[in-house]
């Protein structure tokens, strides 16, 4: 299982919310696509709520991880463990694009293959129990059909992206 070790650390760097997060800022400033900003904006919203909720949940039921060994990249409530963060990002993820914004399922299955192993390095790497996951995974599909009752509409998500970024709109009564 040691040699293992590399692959489970990449798969946990692979869900850890602050990449996810930063990937999507990035991605929204540097494609600059209209088309695309309603997909973005959504994700976004998703993993907030995510992170949000994981964070609210581990703060009340305080559960200590099952090994001593320290964790990367802990900070705050991530000292506890139940529930899985990663498990519950991943199956967001996952229903995300299953559902909200489907995409082919030749893209799925790799998606689905990543949520299994994702939660499979969490058990052997010792970072969560059995019921951590299943709960993480459980909490991560109810996020999602959150996420489809409050799903942003494409001009909705335009506005918030220029409103946030400040740009500056033709036509605009500043516009001289």
């Amino acid at each position: 299982m040691k040699q293992l070790r590399v692959h489970y650390t990449v798969l946990e760097i692979s869900c850890h919310g602050i990449p996810w997060i930063a990937s999507i800022l990035a991605l929204i400033w540097i494609l600059d696509n209209k088309s695309l900003y309603q997909v973005q904006v959504n994700l976004l919203i998703g993993l907030l709520l995510d992170i949000i909720v994981i964070a609210l949940l581990k703060s009340v039921t305080r559960r200590r991880r099952p090994s001593v060994s320290p964790v990367p990249f802990a900070v705050g409530p991530d000292k506890y463990s139940f529930p899985s963060g990663h498990a519950s990002r991943a199956m967001l993820v996952f229903y995300f694009f299953k559902y909200l914004w489907p995409v082919s399922v030749l893209f799925l299955t790799p998606i689905l293959a990543w949520v299994v192993a994702v939660s499979l390095s969490r058990l052997l790497m010792r970072r969560h129990h059995v019921l951590d996951i299943i709960v993480g995974l459980f909490v991560g599909y109810a996020e999602g059909l959150f996420m489809s009752l409050m799903y942003l509409e494409p001009e909705t998500c335009y506005n918030l992206v220029y409103w946030l970024t400040d740009e500056k709109l033709s036509g605009a009564e500043y516009d001289i």
